[in-house]
């Protein structure tokens, strides 16, 4: 009888564990997730989102564990729902990124750590910023284009944006964007977005120099005029206005980033300041990464169009830091003072990744180069310029 009992207990175990409920599919994405740790913890691939993404994604396929089950509820005696199950950790934490609320935040905290002084020091800046965004919509006709041609893809208009966004090197974008169009693509988009901004060191460089001569490279530009600090107080308000104004939709993003600078450069708000650009940021990348990361469940994860997905936004970011540099060159026909158009290939959003790249590449082509601040001018343009991109599209598609 003991036997039997301690026999039928072990078999209870057996059939109700992990081990039990494995697929090939389940096995592939957790190998995928440990590949994604290894890039983040050993390669450096943005650890401050790849490690949470990555966890969550190997949360979210272990059988059984219910990490994002939605809850359960029943008809009660009074004709109301009745919770009768309660959903999992991370479907509760997910409500942050279905709701949009993640992402803000998040822009928040950016908008905080970023100076703006570059940006308002050269005008020019917001055009290269904007035509990185050429990136962004060669992909999103792309995409429509593959529903023609491609068996077994099909991408809806507001698919084919979310996807698009991807080119604007902007990972909490994309994923309010996602979340808005294509709430089903959410984890191929984050995980393609994020993925293609830790490679920021290698596409950046591959396109601009296909674009550009050594000598092109070598351009020595003169250094930025100080901007004075109520200018830098005036920005964000008056940004704020104009953008809200003519692009409803991108409020929330724009917004949250220009009250995020405000709080910096008010010069009253310190400790508001810190803490968004710190402690806030912080406790939200964890939860925004991990539940984003724990919608990439095998079942919907593994299909051609996540395939299709990663390929158009290799597509979309080369072609977002090629239009940078192509439009600079283009500006240069007609200034007395050449700009470097290496410094057109920043325009993508990877803030402040891209304008380091930049800078680092001007050093190497000429010692005497320092392109850093003049950089982070079309940097933070592509910030503002995503975000804007983000606003047309939903005010196109959200319905």
């Amino acid at each position: 009888m003991l036997f039997s009992e301690l026999g039928t207990a072990i078999s209870n175990i057996a059939s109700t564990s992990g081990f039990a409920g494995l697929d090939y599919k389940a096995l592939i994405m957790i190998g995928v997730a440990c590949i994604f740790l290894y890039l983040a913890i050993v390669k450096k691939f943005e650890p401050l989102l790849l490690v949470p993404i990555s966890f969550g994604m190997l949360l979210a396929n272990i059988p059984f564990s219910g990490i994002m089950a939605a809850p359960v509820y029943e008809l009660g005696a009074n004709g109301l729902p009745v919770l009768k199950q309660v959903g999992g950790l991370l479907y509760y934490l997910y409500q942050g990124d279905a709701l949009g609320i993640f992402p803000p935040l998040i822009f928040l905290g950016i908008g905080a750590m970023t100076d703006f002084g570059p940006l308002i020091a050269n005008p020019k800046s917001m055009l290269l910023g904007a035509a990185a965004q050429i990136g962004v919509f060669i992909t999103f006709w792309g995409a429509l284009m593959l529903n023609d041609f491609v068996p077994g893809v099909y991408f809806s208009p507001g698919e084919a944006a979310s996807i698009a966004i991807i080119g604007g090197a902007d990972g909490p974008t994309a994923i309010y964007l996602a979340n808005k169009l294509a709430p089903g693509l959410l984890s191929a988009i984050a995980l393609a977005a994020y993925s293609y901004m830790s490679l920021v060191p290698i596409i950046i460089p591959s396109a601009a120099k296909l674009f550009t001569t050594k000598k092109e490279r070598q351009i020595v530009m003169k250094q930025l005029k100080p901007v004075k600090k109520s200018t830098k107080i005036i920005f964000p308000v008056v940004t704020t206005i104009v953008v809200a104004l003519i692009l409803p939709s991108a409020t929330p993003l724009i917004g949250m980033l220009m009250l995020g600078n405000l709080l910096k450069e008010s010069g009253v708000t310190d400790r508001l300041s810190a803490t968004a650009q710190s402690s806030m940021i912080n406790i939200v990348t964890i939860f925004l990464g991990i539940t984003v990361g724990a919608t990439a469940n095998g079942a919907q994860f593994l299909t051609p169009r996540t395939l299709a997905i990663f390929g158009l936004g290799v597509v979309a970011f080369f072609f977002s830091a090629a239009g940078g540099v192509l439009i600079t060159k283009f500006m240069n026909l007609f200034l007395k003072e050449k700009i470097n158009p290496l410094i057109g290939a920043a325009g993508v959003s990877a803030v402040p990744m891209c304008a380091r790249v930049v800078q680092k590449m001007g050093q190497k082509e000429n010692p005497a180069n320092f392109l850093l601040m003049h950089a982070m001018g079309p940097n933070v343009a592509g910030v503002i310029g995503t975000a804007v991109a983000a606003g047309v599209f939903i005010a196109l598609f959200g319905g």
